[in-house]
């Protein structure tokens, strides 16, 4: 799941921001064939290294957001695809039926389980079989990795012989149904039984102490469900991650806590994890000095809801990025993909001129030469 947390004046609503292609890794969204009769499309993003391959291949799979499964928007996991790519894998996360802008309905099975992470399989299969058929793909590289509903899905798909598929990354994994008569916890487990009776591919799970989801007790009684019925996995149970280790996977630091596990179980399953391509840091502004992050006033234009968010935004966790504009409109985002993107378009949804950068993470970038300019507009 992405954090995606944007703020605007007045009456805040939470609006999807469309993020740009990202060019370091050659991103590029497709429309995959999937279904009965190949009748469905799945909307995939594509990262991959420079050249013509063939490239080890990520499979990707995310998880729901609460909601119709339709209003969820593409998923990326820019992090662990920059890490991937940098090691020459490609990568491919496909949307899976009913999601964003994939056709096809989302198949919803209540209270059933395994018949959930089944049908969310079903797509994860059509996505392989697409994949190795091309050309840019090494079809006897494969790692399939999932978070949350996307690593039970990951799960299910491992109770096959899948050609080429050497292991299974589940970060987070599992399925929480709030509905009546239905003891979801129970029924997880055993559903995670059934799949490490029937299990043919060895997994890596990942579940952090402050999962919001999934906490230590819970995620203990899925993975011994799972090898108790002889399913292939090794567990690390890592401390808490900031305000919910559920989004440890989309979160930039995130990385130093999944990366060292996954590349020891990369090298045991014969996968490369040595570091071939540069892709460079996505840059950030640089600090301008314009005064203080933590001086609310001296912060220009804004009206008290203004500096009122402005407040609350020093209590947010890095990264973030605050705009503003001279009209007087502001926005903010923390954590997740491009705060900056997403801030300076939450304030420019509100604004009839253009917004600007004011703070990114620990430092103020506003344009010191601004400073007498600002003083003097006051905010409107």
């Amino acid at each position: 799941m992405l954090l995606s947390l944007l703020c605007l004046p007045l009456k805040a609503q939470l609006v999807p921001t469309p993020l740009p292609l990202d060019a370091r890794l050659n991103e590029q969204v497709i429309m995959l064939p999937a279904g009965d009769g190949l009748r469905e499309t799945l909307e995939t993003t594509v990262f991959r290294p420079a050249g013509p391959g063939p490239f080890p291949l990520l499979l990707m799979n995310h998880g729901k957001q609460a909601g119709p499964a339709r209003l969820q928007q593409r998923e990326r996991f820019i992090y662990m695809a920059t890490e991937f790519v940098r090691r020459g894998y490609a990568v491919m996360l496909p949307m899976r039926a009913g999601f964003a802008r994939s056709t096809g309905a989302y198949r919803d099975f209540g209270c059933d389980m395994l018949g959930n992470a089944q049908g969310q399989a079903r797509d994860m299969l059509a996505a392989l079989a697409y994949a190795r058929r091309q050309s840019w793909v090494d079809p006897q590289r494969i790692v399939v990795a999932g978070q949350s509903y996307g690593g039970m899905a990951a799960l299910a798909l491992a109770t096959r012989v899948v050609p080429g598929v050497r292991g299974v990354l589940n970060f987070s994994g599992g399925l929480r149904v709030d509905m009546p008569g239905c003891d979801w916890q129970a029924a997880l487990a055993k559903s995670f039984a059934t799949m490490g009776a029937y299990n043919h591919i060895p997994s890596l799970w990942l579940y952090g102490a402050n999962d919001s989801y999934f906490g230590p007790a819970l995620a203990r009684r899925l993975f011994r469900s799972f090898t108790g019925s002889g399913g292939q996995a090794q567990l690390v149970a890592y401390g808490p991650f900031k305000r919910d280790a559920h989004l440890t996977l989309g979160s930039r630091d995130g990385v130093a806590v999944w990366l060292p596990a996954t590349e020891r179980f990369l090298q045991k399953i014969g996968m490369p994890v040595r570091q071939v391509y540069r892709v460079a840091d996505a840059s950030s502004p640089p600090a301008t000095h314009f005064a203080p992050q933590d001086d609310i006033a001296a912060v220009p234009y804004l009206e008290e809801q203004g500096r009122a968010a402005y407040r609350d935004f020093l209590e947010k966790t890095a990264p973030r990025a605050f705009a503003l504009s001279a009209s007087g409109a502001w926005g903010w985002a923390e954590e997740g993909e491009s705060p900056d993107v997403r801030a300076l378009a939450s304030c420019q949804r509100r604004s009839s001129v253009p917004c600007q950068l004011y703070s990114v993470d620990e430092s103020v970038v506003w344009p010191v030469a601004g400073a007498s300019a600002s003083a003097a507009g006051g905010a409107q």
